[in-house]
């Protein structure tokens, strides 16, 4: 992926797919996000929104911070390990300016990785 795109292929599409993530995810947040995190077999990662009308009460807003949560992604796609990840937002999140978004998302990916690289070389000790 020349990583301009976010194809069909990187999004969790079906009810299905979230319900598994949802199922027996890790979570990872932070004030302004929550990821749930659930491995998969894929070789790649796959993103879902699930953004609140009860968290984002303004159509415009959720579309924003929707599109940051994309645009971030699809920058951190060559380095993030085969997971599917759901993207929730807190009510905070949407007085922050874009920048922050973006700033506030990169550090959950990184903490993300450090994170599940640390519990997978764990489980292969084992």
């Amino acid at each position: 992926m020349t990583g301009q795109a976010f194809s069909r292929q990187y999004r969790l599409t079906k009810a299905e797919e979230y319900q598994y993530v949802f199922d027996n995810a890790r979570r990872f947040g932070n004030p302004a996000f929550t990821l749930l995190v659930r491995p998969n077999n894929l070789g790649y990662p796959r993103l879902g929104l699930a953004i609140s009308k009860k968290n984002v009460k303004l159509a415009v807003n959720r579309n924003r911070i929707k599109r940051l949560i994309r645009e971030s992604f699809r920058h951190q796609l060559s380095e993030l390990p085969s997971v599917d990840i759901i993207a929730m937002c807190r009510t905070g999140a949407v007085v922050l300016p874009s920048a922050e978004i973006l700033k506030q998302l990169d550090s959950q990916w990184h903490y993300m990785r450090k994170k599940l690289d640390t519990h997978s070389t764990t489980d292969r000790s084992s």
